[in-house]
């Protein structure tokens, strides 16, 4: 009776793939998943959505209808003069670090071994000065070469030097102080760069028989061009939405156009300044999309170097 018993129970169905075989067989685009959408939801939120703000409230009036009224604000001469002042700026502190930068890269490249000590100290040092900007490098500065800074009072007592006090809140003491975080960046972007360069390129020129002069101007430059200039325009835009740093040294002039925006926000006497501060803003989106797509051209042309 068992037997027939057993033999008249229902067989059981086949269960399916588990879930932890679906999780193996899926590995990796459950990873890929893992990893990416946080990535899209930091995206979103700190970067998509207020370029959306942004956009909107440049064309929205203070009814909440559209309009193109917050725009004729950009032709006022105070506005064309922070605009002509943050360009200024955003070049030369470029200039000065990307052309420190990258002759500070060769130098390492050719005195340093790619796993030595001073190659990595460097690397290391660099990184972390490209990331201290803000109210704390506004401070080291003041605290250093201000009105009753350390190195003003050393440099008055040792040898009756003394600084500027109005040096710092000027346009070129702004540019030294970007300049400190502009050249680390530029070492960390072409430092790369400058290690593509094979040392057979060389030996092939002078075995053609080229000089260094040849080789620079011909192989080394028309390959490094490329990235310097895309490292150039990063820098730029680098300066040019930098705003804390210029913020706590010219807390009472709108000489920039980030300092302008600020002005307009904390303005409450006028609700059209709300509209003129999204509209600067959004000139300021403009301006940098355009640099950061021309880098993009560039470096897509660097990369057949690669």
């Amino acid at each position: 009776m068992t037997i027939a018993l057993a033999q008249g129970r229902p067989a059981r169905k086949t269960a399916g793939p588990s879930a932890t075989s679906f999780v193996a067989a899926h590995r990796k685009e459950l990873g890929t998943v893992g990893v990416t959408v946080p990535f899209f939801a930091y995206t979103t939120c700190f970067l998509l959505v207020p370029t959306i703000i942004v956009v909107v409230g440049a064309f929205t009036g203070a009814d909440g209808g559209f309009t193109l009224a917050n725009f004729a604000r950009l032709a006022e001469p105070n506005t064309i003069a922070s605009f002509g002042t943050s360009i200024t700026v955003s070049i030369i502190s470029a200039v000065i670090g990307s052309v420190v930068g990258a002759l500070a890269s060769y130098a390492l490249v050719i005195g340093a071994r790619p796993d030595g000590l001073l190659r990595r100290m460097v690397s290391a040092i660099s990184s972390v000065l490209a990331q201290f900007g803000g109210v704390m490098l506004a401070f080291a500065f003041i605290a250093t070469i201000g009105i009753n800074g350390v190195g003003t009072m050393l440099l008055q007592q040792l040898f009756g030097v003394t600084v500027d006090p109005n040096w710092l809140s000027s346009l070129s003491g702004l540019i030294v102080i970007y300049s400190y975080f502009q050249i680390p960046l530029m070492i960390i972007v072409f430092l790369p760069a400058v290690d593509s360069i094979r040392t057979e390129w060389r030996e092939a020129t002078e075995s053609l028989g080229g000089n260094t002069f040849q080789y620079w101007t011909r192989v080394a430059c028309p390959i490094l061009a490329p990235r310097f200039i895309s490292a150039f325009l990063l820098l730029f835009a680098n300066a040019f939405s930098a705003y804390a740093t210029a913020a706590a040294l010219f807390s009472q002039r709108a000489i920039l156009v980030p300092l302008m925006i600020q002005g307009a926000m904390r303005n409450e006497m006028d609700p059209n300044q709300q509209g003129f501060a999204q509209v600067l803003a959004f000139a300021m989106v403009v301006v940098v999309a355009i640099v950061m797509l021309l880098s993009h051209i560039i470096e897509k042309r660097a990369g057949r170097w690669q």
